[in-house]
């Protein structure tokens, strides 16, 4: 599988550092930002699962490079680039419009059935 997915965000009040509780600024927080490369690793395999099956977040080695301001639009992005029966690895990142690495690094997710899963909890 060679798998891309790619998704645009525009960060709001509520995705701020300060809204979030991991800092005291208005800037992009951290944790919205590990969201959404989880959203896009997710979504980049969803239309090749069986039906009754999803992925869940297991792994995530990122680092945030930079910061990036409330209503300033970017893009996640992940690629899979490893397979291993249920263990799926992508290579995660966001660039802002005008091109800068915001954060990059690896996102590792397993192939669930939904109904065992949750039966777990």
């Amino acid at each position: 599988m060679n798998l891309v997915f790619s998704k645009s965000f525009v960060p709001e009040e509520k995705d701020s550092a300060l809204k979030m509780g991991s800092g005291n600024l208005m800037v992009l927080s951290t944790p919205s930002l590990m969201a959404s490369l989880e959203n896009v690793a997710m979504n980049c395999v969803m239309s090749k699962l069986e039906k009754g099956y999803t992925t869940v977040g297991t792994l995530l080695n990122v680092k945030h490079l930079k910061a990036s301001k409330i209503g300033q639009p970017y893009t996640a992005k992940a690629t899979l680039i490893e397979e291993d029966k249920r263990r799926l690895v992508f290579h995660v990142e966001a660039m802002d419009e005008e091109g800068n690495l915001l954060a990059e690094g690896t996102h590792e997710r397993f192939i669930v059935n939904i109904e065992r899963f949750m039966g777990k909890l």
